[in-house]
């Protein structure tokens, strides 16, 4: 009987579970709404929109502290926080690009300036996946990098740099045969 394979079909069943638990779970109590300061009523904008973590300055925090964590060797630390900035990044792309649909053809100005943060946080989210990809290959868990690789390539296309760089490390993990770009800059199949 093949002890291992059960084993590790609860390690990835627990960690889709966990996955699954921390989309559910709320972000994090600071998220809460900061009031209007009411020495400048003219100022409709909350006072301290980048303290929160539902911010595009949250999740580079997150990051800054995902890189620090990485320098220390503490992975499952960096794993963590890397985990977090990818769900901001994404929750934020998602709104954003919600926001620009609401606007479309009403106000190109709005519409265009939504797109614009859905875009960017969007590359910021994918970056955080690839940095993730990178912490579990550094902890000897393929299994674990290459769907977050893969979610990459779809993202950003396999001809953007981010795109090249998640398939040279597919390529190095064995998981694909064939190196992309190919050598002499012919990316067309041949036959």
């Amino acid at each position: 009987m093949n002890v291992a394979a059960p084993a590790s079909l609860i390690r990835l069943t627990t960690l889709a579970v966990l996955a699954t638990l921390g989309l559910l779970a709320p972000v994090n109590a600071q998220n809460q709404v900061k009031p209007i300061d009411p020495n400048s009523p003219n100022n409709l904008r909350p006072t301290a929109q980048n303290n929160s973590l539902m911010s595009i300055e949250g999740g580079d925090r997150l990051m800054t502290e995902a890189a620090q964590a990485v320098t220390a060797q503490n992975y499952p630390l960096a794993a963590k926080k890397l985990q977090e900035a990818r769900q901001v990044y994404n929750q934020l792309s998602n709104f954003y690009q919600d926001l620009n649909s609401s606007f479309s053809g009403i106000d190109n100005r709005v519409s265009d300036s939504q797109r614009q943060k859905a875009f960017l946080t969007a590359q910021k989210r994918d970056e955080a996946t690839y940095q993730l990809a990178l912490v579990h290959r550094a902890q000897n868990q393929p299994e674990l990098a290459v769907p977050l690789l893969v979610q990459i390539i779809k993202s950003q296309n396999p001809t953007r740099e981010l795109g090249k760089k998640a398939y040279q490390q597919l390529f190095e993990l064995g998981f694909v045969d064939a190196p992309y770009p190919r050598q002499g800059g012919n990316s067309s199949s041949q036959k």
